[in-house]
């Protein structure tokens, strides 16, 4: 499996989400609640709209524009208009540096 560095860890607080490029595919970085970095595919699979734009409540990221809502850790839709998930990407923390995986965890190609 290939990981990218995409940034720094500490300049993602909790809460916050941060954007990348991965592999040519835009990514949405999710600091959650839980103290863990998700990485979701930063394009909501009801409105290709930047999830990136939306908050983070949780282990959850909510689209601004309908309120979509994805699970950051399976990329699942918690409740209508998606229906349909969007893709998540392994993330690794190497000595503070956040890495993502080029390759999709859940199966949906990006």
């Amino acid at each position: 499996m290939t990981f990218e560095l995409v940034g720094k860890a500490e300049d993602v607080v909790k809460g916050s989400v941060a954007t990348a490029s991965v592999d040519g595919v835009d990514v949405a970085i999710v600091h959650a609640d839980d103290d863990r970095f998700y990485a979701v595919r930063d394009e909501c699979s009801h409105a290709a709209i930047a999830l990136s734009e939306g908050e983070v409540d949780g282990c959850t990221l909510e689209c601004w524009l309908h309120g979509s809502r994805f699970d950051v850790r399976t990329g699942e839709p918690s409740g209508p208009p998606a229906t349909e998930p969007v893709a998540t990407f392994p993330v690794e923390i190497r000595d503070g540096d956040i890495y993502v995986s080029t390759t999709p965890s859940n199966g949906v190609m990006p």
